[in-house]
């Protein structure tokens, strides 16, 4: 078990959740509404996907298992198909970072919380800071759905993949249709 001042214990050993395996890393690119998605995985796992300014064709390779899902899955949230994701997903950072994203991950489609509620439910009182800092270094976008915290008064604020991309993914969430 994981032990820190920030938080109560993690049922993830530090040593997984930390240092990346050396296994070969797979690259490959989606097309979405929103620009390109660089997915890159470990074969078994996929451990990060940013938004990219130019579209590079890229189809997962064959033996990528986490690639292939992930292209899958994302294709169709985009498609309005799809609220939830199984992609395998291994997560690197700080433990408190990884406490964050795993809270992240409970946030449910269509929902939004604000950074207090995050932080609270990471244990951690007036720690909205800490849990934006976390927020922002989110690997693995959409499918950590760091995009799902706003602010306490209902506004958007900060998103790595651009705040308008922030605004796109909530109204998909939300149902507005038009937006794809």
């Amino acid at each position: 078990m994981v032990q820190s001042t920030l938080f109560d214990e993690v049922g993830e050993s530090c040593e997984s959740l930390v240092r990346p395996s050396a296994r070969a890393f797979f690259s490959s690119w989606l097309s979405t509404p929103l620009g390109c998605l660089e997915i890159i995985s470990d074969g078994g796992n996929v451990i990060s996907i940013d938004f990219c300014d130019e579209s590079v064709p890229g189809d997962p390779d064959e033996k990528d298992h986490a690639g292939l899902i992930a292209h899958e899955q994302l294709s169709e949230y985009f498609e309005n198909k799809r609220s939830e994701f199984s992609v395998p997903i291994r997560l690197t950072g700080t433990p408190f970072q990884v406490h964050v994203w795993r809270t992240l991950e409970e946030v449910t489609y269509g929902q939004t919380i604000c950074y207090s509620e995050l932080a609270e439910r990471v244990g951690v009182k007036n720690g909205q800071r800490a849990v934006g800092m976390a927020n922002r270094q989110n690997p693995v976008a959409i499918l950590v759905p760091c995009h799902r915290v706003i602010q306490a008064d209902g506004q958007l604020c900060g998103y790595a993949g651009g705040l308008w991309r922030k605004q796109q993914l909530l109204g998909l969430e939300s149902g507005q249709r038009g937006l794809f």
